[in-house]
């Protein structure tokens, strides 16, 4: 082990170390949840605040995708899997002020995100599913179908004890999740 003397070169160490700190606290957050959560409507104003890059998961989904929901048959892990790459590239293309919207309900498709963004956090907006349902079966012009909201629950892994996740009640109004996101964001940042 070797022991540095020189103040001025401790101090570098200290803030070099520090900046590695805050390197890996500081990325892009992708907002996580099952349909009907408002994950679209939190990243749009959170992206909005922050004044982040906003990526639209959905938009990213290939047209076998869309056709298979429109029809009201579930994703597979093989039907997800080129998305999350496209979704991972988008990530990487866009820097550490990106906010990505992504139902990321198991444990395996974030861990494939976080293999390209090893900094990268997450927002699970969290509600029943009674919740969900209902929220569905009022949006409009959306391929989602309501038939398709218990297989998003049969497949949800909550990412319980996983670092960097902020688990919200998705029942709070928009400016107060947002706030919360926010705040916690800003303080990760300055860690």
């Amino acid at each position: 082990m070797r022991v540095i003397q020189n103040t001025q070169a401790l101090y570098f160490l200290s803030k070099w170390d520090s900046a590695i700190q805050y390197s890996k606290m500081n990325g892009p957050v992708v907002i996580m949840g099952v349909a009907g959560c408002g994950k679209s409507s939190l990243a749009a104003a959170l992206s909005q605040a922050l004044g982040w890059q906003l990526i639209e998961g959905d938009e990213f989904h290939p047209s076998a995708n869309v056709n298979k929901m429109r029809a009201g048959i579930a994703l597979t892990d093989e039907d997800r899997a080129g998305w999350l790459d496209i979704l991972a590239n988008q990530l990487v293309r866009h820097g550490a002020c990106a906010v990505l919207t992504c139902s990321a309900l198991k444990k395996a498709y974030r861990d494939r995100l976080r293999q390209s963004v090893p900094s990268l956090r997450f927002v699970h907006l969290e509600l029943t599913r009674e919740q969900s349902i209902a929220r569905v079966t009022q949006r409009r012009d959306h391929y989602f179908q309501p038939t398709l909201v218990d297989s998003q629950f049969a497949a949800l892994e909550k990412p319980v004890h996983e670092a960097g996740v902020l688990t919200v009640d998705a029942t709070q109004g928009i400016e107060t999740i947002q706030a919360q996101v926010c705040a916690w964001v800003t303080k990760k940042e300055c860690v």
